[in-house]
Parts: structure tokens; sequence; C-alpha cells
């Protein structure tokens, strides 16, 4: 063979290669897909289960909220008078938390905090006091305050604190109105509605408060309790455990059943007694020369929580005034309420409590 012909041959026989390969791999890319059904699984996004949302609740009651939803607004106080010629009292039973507060001369108050349910008449409405913000502080971050009048250093506490001032020296007079049913000072009236109006009009914070407990089973450290008597100098209170109706009934010593004005007896879920200490300010309150007390409202002291037919002993417990006082069990957990209702007592070192099974 020549030259001229080994070369033909050699680039004939190349270009077979190339058309041979080229046939194969046409041959593969044209082949069908299989597609198996694991293949399909694995395309398909995966199922995220869908879990139901817990529905809404008061914060400081625990409740079911009202139609689904936490109104928001913030915790509304009012101060209210708890003398003989102010009872039977309006709106308390609307109210998530009440305070009873000892005030000079041995009376006592009441402050009645709003969030979750308002009430159309709410009184008597009386003064405010030196210890109101110290108290009402934690209830979120500016509580409303409605109460008629107070002296000069009460008022100058109130303006310093991040409560807002719905008093009636400080909201409209349509807001607050007297009862002609009723002797002064013991017949001043409000709503809850105008007072979160005027809150409103002072640009407080349409948000709800933070939660200030939690809920839960009984203590396993409770021991039984059918009462616990509070020995106030006018006001000698007992709440009395009802298992049928679930709550407490309050009664004092000289009156009998406390009643409401709308009707019914006041009853609660929960009873916080908090032991503290009391003393005298500097401050005079009124013409017979009392001052208004003071009370130790931070660090830690005693406690008894009262609910469900049992009472949990231990120790509250607040850093500051900035914080939100913690109501622990001798093994220092924190002891749950009952939702509904919650009734606080804060019950000088000197005022007898007793409690019976």
């Amino acid at each position: 063979m020549t030259g001229s012909k080994r070369s033909t041959g050699i680039v004939l026989a190349a270009l077979a290669v190339v058309l041979v390969g080229c046939s194969g791999a046409a041959h593969r890319s044209a082949a069908p897909t299989t597609t198996t059904s694991s293949t399909i699984a694995e395309a398909r996004p995966a199922v995220v289960p869908v879990t139901a949302r817990p529905a809404p609740v008061c914060p400081l009651s625990g409740m079911p909220a009202p139609g689904g939803h936490v109104p928001a607004r913030p915790a509304l106080a009012i101060k209210i008078d708890n003398l003989a010629p102010a009872r039977p009292q309006t709106g308390l039973s609307r109210a998530d938390v009440l305070y009873e507060e000892p005030v000079e001369g041995g009376i006592t108050r009441f402050i009645a905090i709003f969030q979750c349910q308002g009430a159309p008449v709410v009184g008597p409405v009386r003064s405010g006091r030196l210890i109101d913000p110290e108290i009402l502080s934690q209830y979120g971050p500016h509580p409303l305050i409605g109460y008629s009048g107070a002296i000069a250093p009460a008022v100058a506490a109130i303006d310093a604190s991040s409560l807002i001032d719905v008093g009636v020296d400080r909201a409209p007079l349509s807001a607050y109105y007297r009862s002609p049913t009723r002797f002064a000072p013991h017949n001043l009236y409000t709503s809850t509605a105008a007072l979160w109006a005027e809150g409103a009009a002072e640009h407080a914070a349409p948000v709800a408060p933070p939660a200030v407990w939690s809920y839960g089973a009984v203590d396993p450290t409770a021991t039984p309790a059918a009462t616990v008597h509070i020995a106030f100098q006018y006001s000698d209170v007992t709440w009395t455990w009802q298992p049928k109706a679930g709550v407490w009934f309050r009664s004092y010593a000289d009156t009998g059943p406390a009643t409401l004005g709308e009707g019914g007896q006041i009853t609660t879920n929960n009873i916080i007694v908090m032991r503290v200490n009391m003393y005298p300010s500097q401050y005079v309150e009124d013409p017979t020369g009392s001052h208004e007390n003071l009370l130790t409202l931070t660090g830690s002291g005693q406690v008894l929580v009262f609910r469900n037919g049992t009472m949990t002993t231990g120790t509250w417990n607040r850093a500051t005034l900035a914080d939100t006082t913690s109501y622990l069990d001798r093994a220092g957990h924190p002891i749950a309420m009952e939702p509904g209702q919650t009734w606080i007592e804060l019950v000088p070192q000197t005022v007898g409590v007793g409690a019976t099974p």
C-alpha cells in the first residue's frame, strides 16, 4: 500500500469511529425516562401538620378573652371606698384584680384593676395614696389610675410614675358623677369606658399589660382551708370557700355578707395574703392629723395563697418597683393561680390572719 492510500484509510477509519460514537450518544439521549414512585415522593414537599393555636386569654385573669381577642388597652385601676356608708360597692365583680390596701386610721381602700372586662358603673370612687404608684407600676408600661383627689405629695408621686392620671381633677366632668341616692363623699361614680376614653386622649399606649402570674394545678404542698380571716380594724373580713360555687365569698364581722351594688355577693377565685411592713409617712392626710402610711412592697415576705379550698404558704418577692411581684412556694417554685379573679390583701404584720381547714 502506498503512502497516500494508507493516509486515506486512516482518515476513513477515524471517521467511522466518530460516527459510531455519535450514533451511540444519540441513542442513549433518546432513551425514555423511567419515573419511580420513590422519585415522585421525594419531589413532593413535606407535609407539615397544622396545630391549633391556643385560644387567647386575658393577661390579668387567665380567662378566655372576650370574642377571642384580648382588648388592646392598658390596665385601668380605680380607687374604691370601703367605709360602711360606701357599701355596697358597684363594679367590683367585673375587675380582673383587686387590692385591699390599709390606709390611715385603721381603714382600708380597694383598688379595682380592669382590663379584659369593663363596668358601666364603678364606685364609690375615693382618693389616691402615696403607695398607689408602687402597687400599680407592675401592670404594664402605662396603667391608668382613676381616683377622687389626693394630697399634693400623692399627686406628685403619681405624676412622677409611669401611671397616667385619669382622676377626677384631670378627666372631663362627664367622666365622673355624684349619685343623688348617697351622701358625699361616698357617692362619686364613674365608668371604665369613660376613663379608657380619657386615657386614649392622654395618649396611653393601646396595648394590653403582660401576664402577672401563671395558672395551673393546685400546689402539691397546699393544705385544706375553708376560711381565711383578716382582722383589719375597720374591715374585719372573712373569706369562706364554697365548693359548690367554686369561689370564695367575702363577709364582714359587723355587717355580714359583703354585697354588691348590682346584686349578689363579693366573690373571688384566688386570695393572695401578702404580709408587709407598714409605717407612717411624713405627710398628713386629713384634718385629724393622721399621716399617710407607706408599705414595704419590695424585697420579700411571707405570702399565703388561697385557691380551690386550699392554702399554700410561701414567699413574695419583688426586687424593685419596676419588677412584677412573684409568689413562690417553700421549694421556690411559682404558685399557680386558678383562672379568674384574684384579690390581693396587703396585710401589715400587726394585723392578725387566721385560716381554718
